[in-house]
């Protein structure tokens, strides 16, 4: 199987979001809408901010791609739903082997802003660990332990890292 560069990253970002919509699920609307100093705004917003941006990333490398309005009162269900999907579109763009030089052109509040597909990428990957982490800081803010959703639960969690025990000396 021949996987991309950065197939783990992106794997990785679609699932720790995945399970973090699954925490907080457990959640009552009261604690999904508390806002918390220091992030984004309450969780749900912040969800809604993290999945609605992921999928305006994607539009820049795909068409069709379905939008989240953050102002809307989206189900963790739909965003998670909604992820899933931006999930198997990031693959297929990553499957691409797209150029990471290629310029990708955004117009901007009277801008025309130019950044390589790399950058580009590479800005998916750390918006969602940024919101992702301060989502778990609301979490713990709460008293509810976040969900393990570090690079190395997931390498555990889908097999990508293994233990070999070594012969006794």
């Amino acid at each position: 199987m021949n996987r991309s560069l950065l197939g783990d990253a992106f794997a990785h970002h679609i699932w720790a979001t995945e399970r973090l919509l699954d925490a907080c699920d457990a959640l009552t609307p009261e604690q999904l809408r508390m806002p918390v100093p220091g992030t984004y705004g309450s969780i749900v917003d912040t969800l809604r901010h993290l999945v609605g941006s992921d999928a305006w990333y994607l539009s820049f490398f795909s068409d069709g791609v379905a939008s989240i309005e953050e102002g809307a009162e989206t189900s963790l269900a739909d965003l998670r739903s909604a992820i899933t999907r931006n999930g198997a579109g990031w693959m297929q763009i990553l499957a691409s082997d797209p150029d990471p030089e290629a310029d990708i052109v955004e117009i901007d509040d009277g801008w025309e802003l130019h950044s390589p597909t790399s950058l580009r990428l590479a800005q998916v990957v750390h918006h969602g660990t940024d919101h992702r982490s301060q989502v778990c800081t609301a979490l713990t803010s709460l008293g509810v332990a976040p969900p393990e959703i570090d690079l190395w639960a997931y390498a555990r969690a889908t097999g990508r890292e293994r233990g070999v025990e070594l012969p006794a000396r």
